[in-house]
């Protein structure tokens, strides 16, 4: 009890910082400018309210804030603009493992296998949860993730005996792939950029 006690106050955050990581998270989800200037006024008098109580941002917000934005988020954003946005955001993270496969291969083709179809079926499943979950993993962790969850599918695909080729990728398919998660990968960066130091 006194550890987790300890974790949460070295995690205490100021009203700036926890409106960075709103905002960022905000942005991130595609949520336009006026709502997101809405969103921060009304958050930044809650907090204030809280502050002359004296309570801390973390009584309005808890301790995960980017749970508290994404849940904020979800309940202001209609779901097909999220699906929309978790959609692209999938094809990006597809597009840079063609990208990478391509390069290191150094070949302008992509042989597909059914070993390929499991992982990125994986890979597209895992980032979807997570994006529609809470949006706020970011583009190295999501790949992180979807490379270690899409190795054990492949794995299991080999074990099943499935590794034929299907048919074959050329090299533009990566940026047409990558091209409609872009604005939102740039939009997570300089969300990032912004709430740097101390907040993660």
């Amino acid at each position: 009890m006194t550890d987790q006690r300890t974790m949460t106050d070295r995690r205490t955050m100021t009203n700036q910082q926890v409106l960075a990581v709103c905002r960022s998270n905000w942005e991130y989800r595609g949520i336009d400018d006026g709502s997101v200037r809405e969103m921060l006024d009304e958050l930044s008098a809650h907090l204030e309210d809280a502050v002359a109580a004296g309570r801390t941002p973390q009584d309005v917000v808890g301790d995960d804030v980017k749970e508290f934005a994404a849940s904020w988020a979800r309940a202001r954003a209609p779901f097909p603009r999220r699906l929309l946005r978790t959609a692209a955001m999938v094809c990006f993270v597809i597009g840079w493992l063609v990208l990478a496969t391509c390069l290191l291969r150094w070949t302008t083709e992509r042989v597909v296998s059914v070993d390929d179809v499991a992982f990125w079926a994986v890979v597209a499943a895992v980032t979807v949860a997570w994006e529609l979950r809470r949006g706020s993993l970011g583009l190295g962790r999501s790949l992180a993730v979807a490379l270690v969850a899409g190795s054990a599918a492949v794995l299991l695909s080999r074990w099943l005996g499935g590794d034929g080729a299907l048919f074959t990728l050329p090299l533009w398919v990566a940026p047409a792939l990558l091209l409609p998660g872009l604005p939102y990968a740039v939009a997570g960066m300089r969300g990032r950029k912004r709430t740097a130091p101390g907040v993660d």
